[in-house]
């Protein structure tokens, strides 16, 4: 057979000639059409054990006439949601699979599973997968599984590479996963056929390991059936029956195959790479693309055996275990795209087109030199689906109610399956998953985005080729960007802005005194011919904030947070979400939907919740009471009953939509919610000089006694007429402007001009992070999640307990005040100035008690601070004295540093710069 350095030299020598020859190979090819036989590294695969025979058999059993549950698809995903169902008690779900169980992308894929990843929550969902693969599926059927635990090694060929590990590795402690930081020596000890001469040194996690496809998705499907769930092969769904109920809702009626069709209320499409065909059958957008990912098998290596798989992040190449041989594969900046994926394609594969693979073969030589001269034995090249932020797609489907995904897992599918099929479940049967899972949640992408052919295609090929890079704080896509800009864009990028991309939305993230920096048309880092743009600016600042330490625009930001907090600034906050939720029963909705009152006199405004049933919080958002208004504008449409204006963060704006329309649905409220984001813009003056700023500008009286805080009023701003509210997310004296859109570049620059001696400058969403953290306010889906109570997070204040009022989530809050919090979010500083930017696990007297949640550097206090949630270890209440009375310490990248708590913000903890009292 031919070697991995033959593969490299003649690919090298000939990148455009067919191998086959060269490579003793059968017959190669770069087409995307699926190859009929292939050899593949299980010796047995379910196509054997079936036999090609059974697809003319029909339904591998006859279909029921209805089921509460209906799961479209027989992979990971699938088989893990159906299991978990039936764990939940729901009454025979029924998996129906078009081909054989795991036909589709699951039977080829490697099968890996790392414990440790980047997120808080995934490092969960990991954590329940390997239990049921490794522990819980053999003790409930007797079957093995193949869970084999060889350990993982990750590899550092650079310092920030090392660290992004430590990181990893502190973050660990707090979840009990088991890893070590290694010397090249100590690597060389363990992994004897690596070369470590290039090394910084690995992360060992010893308890990582593989599965075996095959064997988890068959148990799954035993353990579920011996609980009452049917699973049906060989039986293709060719539609989704829709109804339309009573109040014009789009619901789930029925499963319609080619045998026959079953009622149910509820479908899950786990369909992996053909879950957008499923999805086109109900009308539902599914953003994800499909692609060819490879490895190659290698012939026996002698001494592999019982190694741990490797993942050289930096070579774009992981080393899997496999048996007495290695699975060689990664992440190409250049991958295929299966343009037309095809319903009839099952346990098939693709040519391996080498002119694409052979960037892996490399660094995996130069990982393990002994490759240089092992045969190749066998190549795997199938599809697997990719989504545009890597993430999976999860949640019900804001088209329709009842239809849910679970697909597009980014070739992850058998390492988060698990835990994705637990929360999945929970989703469907209690409304909501136990964790939170914003960061699936379909509901995270802006509808104009979700079908959108440029903007997914351009982010999952970036997401695909970033997949082994750094995870740093601060990165940003270059793909599928301006796509949303708001009316003051133009502006602010002539001024230096250097913008964000939050779901399509451009924003401001800070201002660079060297000019103008665009973002240009994505250039796929320079495949498919595309020309590498040169001198770009922005990639320049942006790769400047490749670092774990302080940027070097770290003095911009602090400019711009102590020009705010001595003289004032100016934000554009355009982006965010801007509804109006009015009717004959707005007030009522208003009551059930938001945890404070908010039924205050017109010209009120209320900071508030939005609570789930279990007391977590899905948002938080300002409520502005509105006068009724007999002539529509972008500032008031017209309405009988109560009405209410909506402002809430751009990035969770779509996120806020759906999950309040689907609460109107439930209750059946006769209200409308109204989505004027597009409409209307948003300009926040903030800081001591604001008043006198504002007092040229707009033609109403400023003064506390005239315009308190938390109020609002219609005025004029150079002859447009605005919506000021008196509010302020930095701590300071400060107003936001509600600008319909033309008039925005208008204001604007009045207000500029109004500033200019004043000391007014521009400020970005950077500034915002530090100011707000220096004031302890909250960054919902960072210290305030779904799975967080506002008495968890010090917002009490915001929930109407004391009234008789039932609210969402109320019953929760009452039986967790009554039973003591288990957990508190508390503030932490840290002297030594040293960058911290969340996961750093909190020790208290010598034991890990939570991670940082969010955490950020506060230039008026000069110091770092962080937001963690903190537990007892002891598993008791956590209490303010429990709190205050212990030694902390935060441990970054191994290293732990000194923190102060405190029960209130370290800086005006007595809220008079808010009330403009200097």
């Amino acid at each position: 057979m031919a070697s991995l350095s033959r593969a490299l030299r003649v690919a090298t020598a000939h990148p455009r000639q067919n191998l086959s020859q060269g490579l003793g190979l059968r017959a190669l090819s770069n087409t995307v059409g699926p190859t009929a036989e292939k050899s593949v590294p299980y010796q047995r695969t379910l196509k054997e054990e079936q036999g090609p025979s059974a697809v003319a058999q029909g339904p591998s059993r006859p279909l029921p006439r209805e089921a509460n549950v209906v799961v479209i698809g027989g992979g990971s995903l699938g088989c893990q949601t159906l299991y978990h169902l039936a764990k939940l008690g729901v009454s025979s779900p029924v998996l129906l699979e078009r081909e054989w169980l795991t036909s589709g992308t699951t039977w080829h894929t490697a099968g890996l599973l790392w414990q440790l990843r980047p997120s808080d929550v995934e490092v969960e969902l990991l954590a329940h997968t390997r239990r049921v693969v490794s522990h819980d599926l053999e003790q409930e059927t007797g079957l093995h599984t193949g869970w084999i635990q060889n350990g993982g090694l990750f590899i550092a060929s650079n310092r920030q590479r090392l660290d992004e590990y430590k990181r990893l590795m502190s973050l660990g402690k707090v979840y009990g996963v088991e890893s070590h930081v290694l010397s090249p020596a100590e690597t060389k000890a363990l992994y004897p056929l690596m070369n470590v001469d290039d090394l910084y040194g690995t992360l060992y996690v010893p308890h990582d390991g593989t599965m075996d496809p095959a064997g988890t998705c068959t148990t799954l499907a035993r353990a579920a059936t011996a609980r009452g769930a049917q699973v049906i092969e060989n039986c293709p769904v060719t539609g989704i029956r829709v109804r339309t109920d009573d109040f014009g809702v789009r619901r789930v009626a029925a499963v319609e195959t080619k045998y026959g069709s079953i009622q149910t209320p509820i479908v899950v499409n786990c369909a992996g790479v053909w879950a957008s065909a499923v999805g086109q059958m109900a009308g539902v957008k599914v953003p994800l693309v499909a692609m060819h990912h490879a490895y190659v098998v290698t012939e026996r290596i002698e001494g592999i055996q019982n190694m741990p798989n490797v993942r050289d992040h930096d070579a774009s190449v992981y080393l899997r275990l496999q048996g007495d041989a290695l699975s060689v594969g990664g992440y190409e900046a250049n991958p295929i795209f299966w343009e037309e994926v095809s319903d009839k394609f099952a346990f098939g594969l693709f040519d391996l087109d080498w002119d694409v693979f052979t960037q892996h073969i490399e660094g995996a030589i130069n990982r393990v030199p002994v490759l240089e001269k092992t045969g190749i034995k066998s190549t795997v090249c199938g599809p697997e689906s990719f989504t545009p932020d890597h993430k999976p797609l999860m949640g019900e489907a804001p088209e329709l109610r009842g239809f849910f995904l679970g697909c597009g897992f980014n070739s992850a599918g058998m390492m988060l399956g698990g835990g994705c099929g637990q929360e999945l479940a929970h989703w469907i049967v209690h409304g909501r998953p136990e964790k939170d899972m914003y960061g699936y949640d379909i509901r995270r992408f802006h509808h104009s985005l979700t079908d959108h052919h440029r903007w997914v295609r351009e982010r999952s090929h970036e997401s695909y080729a970033k997949n082994y890079s750094v995870v740093f704080p601060h990165d940003e896509p270059l793909a599928g960007r301006n796509m949303r800009k708001d009316p003051l864009h133009e502006e602010l990028l002539r001024q230096g802005c250097v913008f964000q991309e939050r779901h399509g939305w451009e924003r401001p993230g800070w201002f660079s005194p060297r000019g103008a920096a665009p973002v240009l048309d994505y250039d796929y880092y320079g495949a498919y011919g595309h020309k590498l743009h040169k001198d770009y600016a922005y990639n320049r600042l942006l790769g400047d904030e490749y670092t774990f330490g302080f940027p070097p625009h770290h003095d911009v930001i602090k400019k711009e947070c102590l020009a705010c907090r001595g003289a004032a600034a100016v934000f554009n906050m355009s982006y965010f979400g801007k509804f109006y939720l009015v009717g004959p029963e707005a007030r009522k909705a208003a009551d059930w939907l938001f945890s404070a009152d908010v039924s205050r006199p017109p010209g009120s405004t209320v900071y508030t919740c939005m609570l789930n049933h279990r007391g977590g919080t899905e948002s938080d958002l300002t409520v502005s009471r509105l006068d009724p208004g007999s002539q529509a504008s972008p500032l008031a449409p017209t309405f009988e009953g109560d009405g209410y204006y909506l402002a809430v963060g751009g990035a969770v704006a779509q996120h806020n939509w759906s999950y309040i329309t689907s609460m109107l649905q439930d209750q059946q409220f006769r209200c409308q919610l109204i989505d004027s984001s597009e409409d209307l813009g948003m300009i926040s003056i903030q800081g001591p000089a604001s008043r006198a700023i504002l007092q040229k500008v707009l033609d109403a009286d400023l003064s506390n006694e005239a315009f308190p805080f938390s109020t609002h009023k219609l005025v004029r701003a150079t002859k447009h007429l605005v919506r000021a509210m008196r509010l302020s997310f930095v701590g300071e004296l400060g107003w936001e402007l509600h600008v319909p859109r033309a008039a925005c570049v208008p204001v604007y620059k009045a207000i500029m001009a109004a500033g200019t001696k004043l000391g007014l400058i521009n400020a970005g969403y950077r500034a915002i992070d530090s100011l707000s953290i220096e004031k302890g306010y909250r960054h919902w889906h960072v210290d305030l999640r779904a799975d967080d109570s506002p008495l968890e997070a010090g917002l009490a204040f915001t929930c109407k307990l004391k009234s008789a009022i039932p609210f969402l989530g109320r019953e929760a809050l009452e039986q967790q005040r009554a039973l003591g919090l288990r957990r508190r979010l508390v503030c932490f500083t840290v002297d030594e100035k040293v960058p911290m930017f969340g996961l750093e696990a909190i020790w208290r007297n010598g034991h890990v008690v939570g991670h940082i949640r969010r955490a950020d550097f506060g230039f008026t206090i000069d110091k770092t601070i962080a937001y963690g949630y903190i537990r007892d270890p002891s598993g008791g209440p956590v209490s303010l004295d429990f709190v205050k009375s212990g030694d902390y310490a935060l441990e970054r990248m191994g290293v732990t540093y000194a923190a102060q708590v405190h029960v209130k913000s370290p800086f005006d903890p007595d809220n008079k710069r808010v009330k403009g009292i200097y």
